[in-house]
């Protein structure tokens, strides 16, 4: 069974964002050891590792297991009039939607011109079609750990996509591959990796990180203690 990572609360990861980019600069090594030293304040962060880009990985597991794209499925469930599982295939198949954007985190490191493409929610929603009575959208992680949630109109924005590709080519692994959500307009934690399922439920509950402090509207620059 995979276990679960080191706590650390909102307070403390907001706190790590000078010593992350330091840990940019002088290796995995300074950053494990500020993995091990943040303390027990209600949430877990197992990994944070400098990556090239500017990107640092985050998991609140311990490990995840890779998954093929040949062997990668997507169960779209809940309030709809038509589940369905989607392979890859399945949604390179449907219409694509190609954006550029910034990856803002909300530790404070921002990544620009990221490229992405995949389905936009909204088409992806169509498919199966919404039932009355959904208010949001679940997305969990195959990481067995990981929630997150829309409402419905956050949802529907033309800007939130099931991404199938990111820096012209695969979601890798590290980057919650081989299909992650991609929420432009708020945080990245909004922005589930590893996506494993959708569902479309009556209310919207708080996700893994909002139950430990987090806003539930994520937008950028407007939450969190941010102002623009």
């Amino acid at each position: 069974m995979t276990g679960e990572g080191t706590p650390v609360g909102r307070r403390v990861v907001l706190g790590m964002v000078g010593l992350g980019a330091v840990g940019v600069v002088i290796g995995a090594r300074v950053q494990s050891g500020l993995n091990r030293a943040v303390g027990p304040v209600g949430g877990r962060v197992s990994g944070l590792i400098p990556a090239a880009g500017g990107f640092r990985f985050y998991s609140v597991v311990d490990s995840v297991r890779r998954v093929d794209p040949a062997d990668y499925r997507l169960t779209v469930g809940g309030l709809v009039e038509h589940p369905r599982t989607f392979r890859f295939a399945d949604l390179q198949a449907l219409p694509q939607t190609r954006m550029t954007d910034t990856f803002h985190c909300v530790t404070g490191w921002t990544v620009p011109d990221v490229a992405w493409a995949g389905v936009a929610l909204p088409d992806l929603l169509d498919v199966v079609g919404v039932r009355p009575g959904a208010r949001g959208v679940r997305f969990t992680s195959f990481d067995g750990a990981y929630t997150e949630t829309l409402t419905l109109e956050q949802a529907r924005r033309r800007d939130v996509i099931v991404a199938t590709s990111m820096l012209g080519g695969p979601v890798s692994h590290e980057h919650g591959g081989p299909v992650r959500m991609y929420v432009a307009p708020m945080y990245g934690y909004k922005s589930t990796k590893w996506l494993g399922g959708i569902d479309l439920v009556p209310t919207v509950k708080p996700g893994y990180w909002e139950t430990r402090g987090y806003d539930v509207d994520a937008w950028v620059g407007r939450s969190n203690g941010y102002t623009s």
